[in-house]
């Protein structure tokens, strides 16, 4: 047929006859009910990308010659263009399929076990269908509803958990949604719903985190809680600001430590107790720099600039 110069008719009654067949396959998937939806609209793609992968091999030549001579859409494109036009943006099928995809998303958040193959395959299809459609079909809108989420749990957490509980929970937070880009979700989504979780729980809070009485960052720092601070560190980094903000809070904290011992004319009258002291004091910051906060260069000349400030309030200091 393309031979005899029929090209035009063999390609119009291709795109004839898939629109047609495409609408019956959404009727079909339209009638799915609860989680069958998915199962079926799945399975529907599978047999059509097998179909497609015929047809092209039988209507190759036309796909070779016919096509890129008329600049129209070859075989393969054609059809999941179609696919795309005809299901995914079915009036009947687009805001379900977004919906349930949120629906699974928010389940698996509240602890429930979901299919994450049938997600992937599902997630998979709307990436073979182009980024936009992935974009616009389902990323954007669940970029939006997990920032809705993160600041409602974040508010609840902040206002119920001590500061090393609430750490806990924003890194477990953090680490599920990079476990969740991995099993099903496209790798490009990564940076973007990281950037939501640091924004809603760690960036929105971290003045209130690091002050928060009897267990902020002056409390770790007090009772060695190593760990915490370690956990306060690596979330911080994440966000602007995050290390100078506890760069400040310890800084401001040595600074107010070693006024108070330099000034104590108890502690004066014995310099070898003195000196000892300031040595264990400094220890105790070499230690928590060096195991919290990832020998950090910054912490380290805050911390010598610290003892170089109260150190010189007293003429008598060594």
């Amino acid at each position: 047929m393309v031979l005899h110069k029929f090209g035009e008719k063999l390609y119009n009654g291709l795109v004839a006859t898939m629109t047609s067949h495409l609408k019956e396959i959404s009727k079909s998937t339209e009638a799915a009910q609860g989680d069958s939806f998915l199962e079926e609209l799945n399975r529907k793609w599978n047999d059509h990308n097998k179909a497609l992968q015929m047809i092209r091999d039988i209507l190759m030549y036309m796909d070779r010659t016919y096509i890129p001579s008329v600049h129209k859409t070859p075989v393969h494109e054609l059809g999941l263009n179609l696919w795309r036009d005809t299901i995914i943006h079915s009036s009947k099928i687009q805001a379900r399929l977004q919906n349930t995809l949120l629906e699974l998303v928010q389940r698996e958040r509240t602890g429930e076990v979901i299919d994450r193959g049938l997600m992937r395959n599902i997630v998979k299809m709307l990436m073979d269908l182009g980024s936009s459609v992935y974009q616009e079909d389902f990323e954007k809108p669940f970029l939006e509803v997990s920032a809705e989420f993160y600041s409602c749990e974040s508010q609840k957490f902040i206002e119920c958990c001590d500061c090393g509980d609430y750490l806990k929970k924003a890194e477990k937070r953090l680490n599920e949604e990079i476990e969740r880009v991995t099993h099903y979700l496209d790798s490009k989504s990564e940076v973007k719903i990281t950037n939501v979780v640091e924004k809603e729980m760690i960036a929105n809070h971290m003045l209130r985190l690091v002050h928060m009485e009897n267990s902020g960052l002056v409390n770790m720092l007090l009772d060695d809680k190593f760990e915490d601070m370690g956990r306060m560190y690596n979330l911080f980094r994440r966000v602007p600001d995050g290390l100078s903000t506890i760069r400040e809070v310890m800084t401001s904290h040595l600074r107010e430590t070693g006024k108070q011992l330099v000034s104590d004319p108890e502690r004066l009258k014995d310099p070898v107790e003195f000196v000892q002291c300031l040595l264990d004091e400094k220890d105790k910051y070499d230690s928590i720099i060096s195991n919290a906060f990832n020998n950090d260069k910054a912490f380290q000349n805050a911390l010598n600039s610290s003892f170089e400030y109260f150190i010189n309030l007293n003429a008598r200091s060594p």
